[in-house]
């Protein structure tokens, strides 16, 4: 252990980081299967659906503790890239 409590803070933070970037890559895993799924790019934005996640997201976070803002703006940004993702997968041939 560190005598400095804004180490230890940021060795919390770094083991974090590596279940976050796991889980986001198990989501991205299922992104591109989506993507491969869906009948056209409308239905890769599907905005109805992007407004259900971000308010389970929001309601989990205040479950939780968290900051529904916070959680909000992070799972939009999140959404964002992954809807960019699965445009790309979409438009593949299949087999690729």
């Amino acid at each position: 252990m560190s005598d400095n409590p804004l180490d230890e803070i940021r060795a919390e933070i770094d083991r974090l980081d590596r279940r976050l970037v796991t889980l986001l890559a198990e989501r991205e895993g299922l992104v591109r299967r989506a993507g491969r799924l869906k009948a056209d790019t409308d239905a890769v934005r599907a905005p109805g659906r992007v407004e259900q996640v971000v308010a389970k997201a929001r309601a989990l976070a205040t479950e939780a503790g968290a900051s529904p803002d916070v959680t909000e703006r992070t799972y939009r940004a999140m959404i964002a890239a992954f809807i960019d993702l699965e445009l790309t997968t979409f438009r593949e041939p299949p087999g690729v």
